[in-house]
């Protein structure tokens, strides 16, 4: 069975999930971006298969969302790291992380502390209007066509 190919869509929901929408994508991002990027580290914290590790990272840097970096010439080894664009992508799994925490953490809480480097406290994140800086949720906005419609 084939793929849908959302890539080609005129929707920016859509082609993000081109990049990212299959489960063990996000998965992976979350563990480069904690400071995991060998392939065994990776396949061992993940329980992910050989085969699949191989192709969601080789998918990944092919999009510009990871990049090898070699740190063993003998034999050939290589480490995952965010791009910037990689990096950028990392905040929608901050989003994601929040509503997780939201709602379905149970009375054990949140498994994970988000501390922010600007003020030193422990926080979430929120999302705000790039132009007035008001917290900006989906009952705070109306869509419009855009350029690329």
């Amino acid at each position: 069975m084939q793929r849908t190919q959302f890539g080609a869509m005129a929707c920016s929901i859509a082609r993000t999930l081109d990049v990212i929408g299959e489960p063990w994508s996000p998965l992976i991002l979350r563990d480069v971006y904690a400071g995991t990027g060998r392939f065994d580290q990776l396949q061992r914290q993940l329980g992910i298969s050989r085969k699949v590790l191989a192709e969601r990272l080789s998918g990944l840097v092919e999009k510009g969302i990871l990049e090898r970096r070699e740190y063993s010439s003998r034999p050939p080894r290589y480490e995952y790291a965010l791009t910037a664009k990689g990096l950028e992508l990392c905040d929608i799994l901050l989003v994601m992380a929040r509503w997780g925490d939201s709602w379905l953490a149970g009375e054990a809480g949140p498994p994970v502390l988000h501390r922010h480097h600007a003020c030193g406290e422990v926080s979430h994140v929120e999302l705000t209007c790039s132009a007035c800086g008001q917290s900006m949720r989906a009952t705070d906005i109306d869509l419009l066509p855009g350029p690329g419609a």
